[in-house]
């Protein structure tokens, strides 16, 4: 197994907001985390990748214990949250070296690693102008790697341009081209199809589709259709709680399509 999330649960107050979740997930699977605003997908997501902590349980990527301040679990999984961060003002290469760059400073301290979070991504400035470091020989080279995660999210067109000229759906492709530039093991998706036209929505179902290939990809929604054509296997969360899960066939045989599933649930 890639991923085990084990007893996860999480309460802010009061509020419990994720009770007793436990998981397991293989590499090459598209697994759709389905369920309504405030079920508690994004508080998982957030978990997984090691932002936040969870009040219990653990978390195990490819047999290595997830923690908050460990770099060595955030190079194992690429994130794009809800929330896309990025420097509008930047050509989508120059923002793609600068993240590259963050990723493979081989002197990342505990306190770097903090720089890896989307909000401090936005927050710490990036380099300008002609400055340019000397990479040692275990760094990976900075602008072949951008050049493939460019070629591979379909950004050679616009990789020219300004982030803020381009439309959501490449902003997205930005986004996306970001979380793998690593190439980590999983890659997690909270909301990434929200907002988009149904031109942009064919082609960055594809995108993901092929990224599920050869990495696990979690794909959160609470847009039913987007995990009929993008999942292999789905995770229903209710109130913070798996209520149910199976493969995306098991259950669409089942309820008679994914769309029933909150109905049957919600009036057993």
């Amino acid at each position: 197994m890639l991923l085990e999330i084990k007893n996860i649960s999480k309460s802010y107050g009061a509020q419990r907001v994720l009770c007793s979740i436990n998981q397991v997930f293989d590499a090459g699977r598209i697994v759709g985390l389905l369920g309504p605003n405030g079920a508690g997908k994004s508080t998982l997501m957030k978990i997984v990748t090691g932002y936040i902590a969870a009040d219990e349980g653990e978390v195990w990527i490819d047999g290595r214990r997830v923690a908050v301040d460990d770099i060595e679990t955030k190079r194992l999984v690429g994130y794009l949250p809800e929330h896309n961060p990025l420097y509008l003002d930047m050509y989508v290469r120059e923002y793609l070296s600068f993240v590259a760059e963050i990723y493979n400073n081989a002197q990342c301290t505990m306190h770097n690693a903090q720089s890896l979070t989307p909000s401090a991504l936005q927050a710490r400035p990036p380099k300008t102008g002609g400055q340019s470091e000397a990479l040692s020989a275990h760094k990976m080279n900075i602008k072949s790697v951008v050049e493939e995660v460019i070629e591979r999210t379909g950004l050679m067109s616009e990789s020219h341009k300004m982030i803020k000229q381009l439309s959501k759906g490449y902003r997205q492709r930005v986004g996306i081209a970001a979380a793998i530039i690593h190439n980590p093991k999983v890659l997690i998706l909270d909301e990434p199809t929200t907002g988009l036209d149904p031109n942009q929505l064919i082609e960055i179902r594809q995108l993901i589709r092929d990224l599920g290939r050869e990495r696990l990809v979690i794909f959160s929604t609470h847009i039913m259709q987007e995990v009929e054509q993008v999942c292999d296997d789905v995770v229903v969360i209710n109130k913070g709680c798996v209520v149910e899960q199976g493969t995306k066939d098991e259950l669409v045989a089942k309820y008679g399509g994914i769309e029933r599933i909150f109905y049957t649930i919600h009036n057993s």
